[in-house]
């Protein structure tokens, strides 16, 4: 009985109210009636104020602790917190400092979710574009070593191509190794002048055939401002502009148009690169600076690449200490977009 609130208070109230009792009883103008009141006042009022305290200041918020305390052990982490003030009973301040490490807690084994399931599909991934150009590579050749290789026609021609997977092997292993370095920070910008309008000139003299075969233009934009001096890595900037460039002549339109565009700002120089092609629908934006991550029936693998170009293109530009943007819009076409410092 007397190990619960009410148990308590009225334990404490008599010893209270005995206590007043005796000390008022010296008093010589003390009569009984008001020795009785005056213990009944202190039992009362003793008694009110400290089954309060105990039943809802102390013992409830202690009762929450182990509610939430039971959550955890049934690692239900969905707790919501409550905006606490800073004077208020200290147990409940208590209890949000407990709800605020769970919930920081939550977002930690969230991201390890994540990041698990991002380990596995990159796993997976990363097995299946190996095991493509490495199986085709073993069938040209033991198609040769069956005896084909006698016939000079077919062996070239097989030759080529198992020599074509293995440029491919190469290449991936290179932009896979590239993306490693940058994530652990292998690799450092070797900021220097950079002139933009120079390098996307050469890029697209190298380009010229591919969009040829597809009948695309590729020009600067006829607002786009000359000369564009940045502060960048010309090396790891010629990967980032031949990179965009590169996907914006395999996705755009045939006979369409891919246009580079510079703005000198007060700060900074604005890179552009935009093609007229079908677009990039809303839910694939955020995602497809993911390594291999590739869309649907637009961004088939009869493309080509190793599918790891944005998500080189994205650790460059966070290296120059900005971020590439995206915008796109259905049969319309898409524009990637960053900034440089200038000199």
């Amino acid at each position: 009985m007397f190990f619960n609130p009410r148990g308590v208070a009225l334990l404490i109230a008599l010893t209270v109210s005995i206590i007043t009792t005796i000390s008022v009883s010296f008093f010589k103008e003390n009569t009984f009636t008001s020795l009785s009141v005056t213990a009944t006042l202190s039992f009362l009022t003793s008694f009110s104020l400290m089954l309060f305290s105990l039943e809802f200041m102390l013992l409830r918020e202690i009762e929450k602790i182990y509610v939430l305390i039971d959550k955890l052990k049934q690692k239900d982490f969905k707790i919501h917190k409550k905006k606490i003030k800073a004077n208020i009973n200290p147990l409940r301040r208590l209890n949000a400092e407990i709800i605020s490490y769970t919930n920081k807690k939550q977002q930690e084994i969230e991201e390890l979710k994540k990041l698990e399931t991002y380990r596995k599909e990159f796993l997976a991934d990363v097995s299946h574009e190996l095991k493509t150009p490495i199986f085709a590579a073993q069938g040209f050749i033991y198609t040769l070593l069956d005896g084909a290789a006698d016939d000079k026609d077919i062996r070239d021609k097989f030759l080529n191509k198992a020599a074509k997977s293995l440029d491919g092997l190469s290449e991936l292993v290179q932009d896979l190794l590239t993306v490693s370095q940058m994530e652990s920070g292998d690799i450092q910008m070797k900021l220097q002048q950079c002139d933009m309008v120079s390098l996307t000139q050469e890029i697209f003299e190298e380009l010229e055939e591919k969009a040829h075969k597809r009948n695309i233009s590729l020009s600067f934009d006829k607002n786009s401002d000359h000369p564009a001096i940045a502060k960048a890595d010309p090396h790891r900037m010629r990967q980032v502009m031949n990179n965009l460039i590169d996907n914006a002549i395999k996705y755009g339109n045939e006979a369409g148009k891919v246009r580079v565009n510079f703005s000198v700002e007060k700060e900074s120089l604005l890179v552009e690169v935009k093609d007229d092609g079908i677009g990039i629908e809303h839910e694939h934006l955020k995602r497809i600076f993911e390594r291999f991550y590739r869309i649907e029936k637009s961004r088939s693998k009869d493309k080509g690449g190793t599918g790891l170009g944005l998500a080189i293109v994205k650790h460059i530009i966070e290296a120059h200490r900005t971020k590439v943007i995206v915008t796109s819009k259905i049969g319309k076409g898409t524009t990637f977009s960053f900034k440089l410092d200038k000199i």
